[in-house]
Parts: structure tokens; C-alpha cells; sequence
């Protein structure tokens, strides 16, 4: 049921662009954010982890350099029946990880040197079961798409609040209409696209959260590292670099640091609570001590 919605939020996200360029160049203009579309897709499809990686200077190891690190990934990875994945390394006091990569044969985790200080061995797991999962279910490619086709409806509304600034909200076609389109540009599209966004990145969240727990064979590790992390993000500076753009790739919402209150009203990711809560039930279920 979460697949077939997260396809359902996808194309209407896909629709979206193609009303605000048509809301603001007309026909030529959504047959060209039509166009755009496909071209960031296929940009995001085969290049999005690696422009990832970089933006946050994940270093990829070998075994030798963090064997525990390494060894818990393949084991994680066997139980999941995912290739080994590449490992990364960002050095950041600030705990978090995340995943990327078009496909299971072209994937990496990401985990940061604060996360291996702030948990143990039991949590860590938990964490790298939950990118896994991300992994397993095409999450990391889902995800990126809809981010930059959300990132780039913004940067249409930003043209357009600068066309209507100098006049180019008016046009050959009705002066009403026009500056409709462009207000519907301006204030409307990138809003539903942000909400849009964030409802697929929420629902991947709890799958990958239910399945993380299966494959670490225990879900009350990924709950008490979840604690963890957002106790240290609530209190404490967010990860440098950090981007509303990528932010949902991240086990935890690395800008719950930031002063800015929008952020944090509009996030990518459940509540932490509700996700502990979920986990806690998952145990419960699997009749799991609880502690």
C-alpha cells in the first residue's frame, strides 16, 4: 500500500512541475518542465550518490581502517540479501547516517565518526539495518528524485517572483490570468511540493524503521539509537552542511539544530516518538524483552 501511494505522490509531484511551468510560460511552458523532468530524473538516476557523498565529504574505507564498522555492515547486509554496499565515513561530531545510490549494486551508507562514538554496537546496528533497508526498498533513488524535482518547482517560483518584480508577470495572454499563474508559482506549487515531499519521505521513514528492526533482529536497538540521535539533535548544533534539499536522507533530521522554526514544522521525517512508539509495538509483537 505504501509503494503504490509513494508512486501516486511521485507522478503528482511529476504533474506539479508540469502545471507551474504551464501556470507561468503557458503550453511551451510545461512542454519545457516537462522536458526538465526527464532530464533531472535521468541526472538523478545515475549520478545522485555520488554528488551526495561529496556535498557532505563522505570518505569511502576499507576494512582495514574501521574493521568493526565494516564487519557489522556485511553481516547486516547477508541477513538483508543486499550486495555489499560501499562504507563512508563523514567526520562530524554530530551522529547521524544515511544511504544513497540508484540500486542495491551501486550503494553506500554513510554513517558519521560522532554516531560510532554515541552508540553502541546493539544501536549502531539498528541504524545501518534501517539505511539497509532504505537500500533494499529503492527508498534512496525514490527519495532523491522527489527531491530535486521539489528543489527545482522552488527555483521556478523564485523566477517567477523576479518576473513579476520587473514585469514579465504580464504577457501576450490575459493580464489576469498571467499574474495568476505566476501568483500560483510564487506561492502555491512550491508549498504543495514541499508537502508532497515530505509525505513520501514520512512513509518511507516507518517502512524502513519496521524493516530495519527485522533485519537487526531487534527493533528496540534502532529505538533506543533514534532516542539517542535526536536527544544530541535537539540539544545540540545541526550537522554542518546540512540542506533542507537532502535532509530527508537522513535517519534523524540533521536540521533539528537550526534556529529556523520552519524547518522543523515542515520536516521530511515522523516523530521521533512515533517512531519509537512503532518500534516498541514491533518488539511486542515479535515478543521481544522489553529493554
Amino acid at each position: 500500500m505504501n509503494t503504490i501511494k509513494t508512486m501516486l505522490l511521485m507522478t503528482l509531484l511529476g504533474a506539479l512541475m508540469v502545471v507551474c511551468g504551464g501556470a507561468v510560460g503557458g503550453q511551451e511552458g510545461a512542454t519545457i518542465m516537462l522536458m526538465m523532468a526527464l532530464v533531472m530524473n535521468f541526472i538523478s538516476y545515475w549520478f545522485s550518490d555520488s554528488m551526495v557523498l561529496k556535498a557532505y565529504n563522505a570518505q569511502p574505507i576499507e576494512r582495514a581502517q574501521a574493521p568493526e564498522l565494516y564487519d557489522l555492515v556485511a553481516k547486516l547486509a547477508q541477513r538483508a540479501q543486499l550486495p555489499m554496499p560501499k562504507v563512508c565515513v563523514i567526520n562530524s561530531n554530530v551522529p547521524n547516517a544515511f544511504a544513497t545510490g540508484r540500486n542495491a549494486s551501486h550503494a553506500a551508507v554513510a554513517v558519521t565518526t560522532g554516531i560510532m562514538q554515541a552508540l553502541n554496537y546493539d544501536e549502531l546496528s539498528g541504524v545501518l539495518a534501517h539505511e539497509l533497508s532504505h537500500i533494499k526498498h529503492h527508498d534512496t533513488l525514490i527519495s532523491t528524485v522527489a527531491a530535486t524535482m521539489a528543489t527545482f518547482i522552488s527555483y521556478i517560483a523564485h523566477m517567477a517572483q523576479w518576473a513579476m518584480i520587473f514585469g514579465g508577470g504580464r504577457s501576450n495572454r490575459d493580464d489576469n490570468g498571467g499574474a495568476l499563474g505566476a501568483l500560483f508559482a510564487i506561492i502555491v506549487a512550491p508549498f504543495a511540493a514541499m508537502l508532497i515531499q515530505m509525505a513520501i519521505s514520512r512513509s518511507r521513514e516507518y517502512e524502513a524503521d519496521k524493516s530495519g528492526g527485522e533485519i537487526c533482529g531487534n527493533p528496540l536497538y534502532l529505538a533506543r539509537a533514534l532516542e539517542k540521535i535526536d536527544d544530541y539533535a535537539r540539544n545540540s548544533r545541526m550537522l554542518q552542511g546540512a540542506t533542507t534539499s537532502t535532509a530527508h536522507m537522513f535517519i534523524i533530521n540533521p536540521l533539528k539544530g537550526s534556529k529556523v522554526s520552519f524547518a522543523s514544522l515542515f520536516s521530511t521525517h515522523p516523530s521521533t516518538e512515533e517512531r519509537v512508539e512503532r518500534l516498541r509495538q514491533q518488539a511486542g509483537e515479535m515478543r521481544l524483552p522489553a529493554r
